[in-house]
């Protein structure tokens, strides 16, 4: 099973600083972003050794704009079957939305919900 950990509030840069500092040592981990860097970014800093694969998407909430683009990408990342997964949103206002999509049928035997990693 895969946990999943919604990363909400706070800018871009802040919600990827989030997940470098949160992600455990020797666990397979994967991350979707929403959008491009602003430049370098925290998780372009983690150290090479780190198994962490990060699929960034089109801008905007994953229930909504881009659905297909996230669910393509969740099942392509879900392959590996990563310990952990981070998934950024840029509005915070579909969180129950997000959680949703993320237990339905075809989710629902491999992902676990956690908790929220909230941004300043």
């Amino acid at each position: 099973m895969t946990v999943v950990t919604l990363v909400l509030g706070g800018t871009q840069d802040a919600r990827e600083r989030a997940i470098a500092t949160a992600i455990p040592k020797n666990f397979l981990c994967a991350a979707i972003i929403e959008g491009l860097p602003s430049g370098i970014n925290a998780l372009d800093q983690l150290a090479p050794e780190l198994d962490l694969e990060v699929a960034r998407v089109a801008p905007g909430c994953p229930c909504c704009t881009g659905n297909l683009t996230v669910r393509v990408t969740l099942n392509r990342l879900l392959k590996r079957t990563p310990q952990q997964l981070y998934l950024s949103l840029l509005d915070a206002t579909h969180r129950e939305s997000v959680l949703a999509f993320l237990q339905e049928p075809q989710y629902r035997d491999r992902l676990v919900i956690g908790p929220d990693l909230r941004c300043e």
